[in-house]
């Protein structure tokens, strides 16, 4: 029996419930066929430079541990080398398989080659000899329908509701700042949440670009916010500045001067200080000067 093993294999698992689920046959022409239930976890290196609008490749190498290409060569069949369980595509809730290919692995002085099983033998050179290989190409299309709902029309409703200080007035300021930051604080922590799904890696991603143009959005909505404020508050400072001063009251030592176009007030001098009382304006607005003598 060849010694089969996967190359890129991570964990194994033979069934074995209730006797072992092995199945071999032998034919009056010879041919051996040989059949095992086996479930693998493979290593699968990842490229999420479009994530999450990617297109995965992952490898199944299958070859032999300890006999050379002398002993052993593994060849595909002629007429549907790879065979598909019905229903796979629904079985997978992240993915979905768009190609299986099968293909013979050639590795030469690091460099891999792939050409299909129907012109090119199969040869890997190691320290240890010479071994022949088989490799399936399987092609992993990511289900975007998950992300579109989870992701990318919460973030755009976070930006949405992020403009609708836009049409605040101006001087609703706790309105305008809590619907800011709480906008703001919402899409971190969404970003932080699917981040947290993905390994790190050194490069960006398309989801990366996507939630820092979100980020940005909001943010220019605060600043656009800060910059009306101080924009108005100093508008209207200068306004007050430039006002013309309509009416004056001037002490003396022991009488007040009014103008009567400005004010109507009526004064009456005690012993302790000088009552006036504003008549026009405020009736319940009382001045007291205590001390004259002190306002010039």
């Amino acid at each position: 029996m060849p010694d089969s093993f996967f190359q890129n294999e991570k964990q194994a698992q033979k069934h074995m419930i209730d006797k072992p689920n092995v199945l071999i046959r032998v034919h009056k022409d010879g041919q051996i066929l040989y059949s095992v239930r086996i479930s693998l976890v493979l290593s699968c290196p990842m490229h999420l430079q479009y994530y999450p609008m990617d297109v995965q490749t992952c490898l199944i190498d299958l070859a032999s541990y300890a006999y050379t290409d002398t002993d052993i060569e593994y060849r595909w069949k002629e007429k549907d080398p790879v065979q598909l369980k019905d229903g796979l595509n629904s079985s997978l809730p992240s993915f979905q398989l768009n190609n299986v290919s099968s293909w013979y692995s050639n590795r030469s002085s690091s460099i891999d080659v792939f050409s299909q099983v129907s012109t090119t033998y199969c040869t890997s050179k190691t320290n240890t000899g010479t071994y022949s290989c088989l490799r399936t190409v399987l092609e992993l299309r990511r289900q975007f329908s998950y992300y579109l709902l989870q992701l990318y029309i919460p973030s755009s409703m976070l930006v949405i509701v992020s403009w609708v200080s836009f049409w605040l007035d101006r001087t609703a300021v706790p309105a305008r700042v809590t619907l800011g930051v709480t906008t703001l604080l919402t899409m971190t922590t969404q970003a932080s949440g699917i981040n947290a799904k993905l390994p790190p890696v050194s490069y960006t991603k398309a989801i990366d670009v996507w939630i820092g143009a979100c980020l940005t959005f909001i943010f220019g909505a605060l600043l656009e916010f800060a910059w009306v404020t101080y924009i108005s508050t100093r508008s209207l400072n200068k306004a007050a500045r430039a006002e013309p001063r309509t009416g004056s009251l001037v002490m003396t030592n022991q009488h007040a001067i009014l103008p009567r176009t400005t004010l109507d007030l009526r004064a009456r001098r005690t012993s302790d200080g000088i009552w006036m009382k504003q008549g026009r304006f405020d009736e319940a607005a009382e001045l007291l000067v205590l001390n004259p003598r002190s306002i010039s």
